[in-house]
């Protein structure tokens, strides 16, 4: 089971140039140089971690702190130009509409807490572990996966690089993979071939996209629907959890 690779982002410069520069005119007075905390901190590129690490509920705050910088890379930011006002520079997701520049003044001023992500990817480690499941950062077999869940060796596999995408895209692909992991416990084990929950199949445009990509051109039938399944309801970030208590069972601790 897997969860189809996330894009690289786009750079985006909003307004001009294209309609990929956005100027924040000041031509009456000079421009105010804008608070720290609106650009990313000098720390932000080092967000990868070790292949091969595992990811457990003990070690949850090593991913967070990384998880964190990654997030700081994809907050927008200011360029101030002499004169003239300022630019407004952000990363842009794959699928994602463009920000508006009120809305990019909006994010700079309240920045996304994520609390309620690391809360669902700290529970999820912590049932994952419990379930008896192996969670490490190391690179899928089937190419262009983000993350993937292989039921004999009882190992769910998310891409290293899955990290630097950011909170909310790294609680997704784990929250996707959990779901394929209920998937093998509905058959009776862990290690027992997945089979569909009966949860809704109703796919968003992303998720659509997402699963027309070559990296599930092969699939059977069946594949498909157990990847329609995760896919539909991946952003239910609290599911996931549910689903590995009320299916899986749990390790004598």
């Amino acid at each position: 089971m897997t969860h189809r690779a996330l894009l690289p982002a786009l750079s985006a410069l909003l307004l001009a140039g294209a309609a990929l520069t956005a100027l924040d005119q000041r031509r009456s007075e000079p421009p105010l140089e804008p608070p720290v905390s609106t650009a990313p901190a000098p720390a932000a590129a080092a967000v990868q971690l070790p292949e091969n690490l595992s990811l457990e509920a003990s070690s949850k705050d090593r991913l967070f702190q990384a998880l964190e910088r990654a997030d700081q890379r994809w907050l927008p930011r200011v360029e101030l130009i002499p004169g003239v006002g300022k630019r407004y520079h952000y990363q842009r997701r794959q699928g994602e509409p463009p920000l508006s520049l009120e809305e990019i003044r909006r994010l700079l001023a309240n920045p996304p807490s994520y609390r309620q992500e690391r809360q669902a990817i700290a529970d999820l480690l912590q049932q994952l572990e419990r379930s008896g499941v192996t969670v490490v950062l190391r690179v899928p077999k089937q190419q262009g996966a983000a993350g993937e869940w292989n039921p004999r060796r009882g190992e769910l596999r998310l891409r290293p690089d899955v990290v630097s995408k950011g909170t909310r895209e790294f609680a997704l692909v784990l929250n996707h993979e959990a779901i394929h992991v209920a998937q093998s416990c509905r058959s009776g084990a862990l290690t027992a071939r997945p089979r569909l929950l009966g949860l809704s199949r109703q796919l968003d445009a992303r998720s659509r996209r997402q699963l027309s990509e070559p990296l599930y051109a092969k699939a059977s039938v069946e594949q498909r629907k157990l990847e329609e399944e995760a896919y539909a309801n991946q952003a239910n970030l609290n599911l996931g959890g549910q689903l590995l208590s009320q299916h899986c069972r749990s390790r004598p601790r």
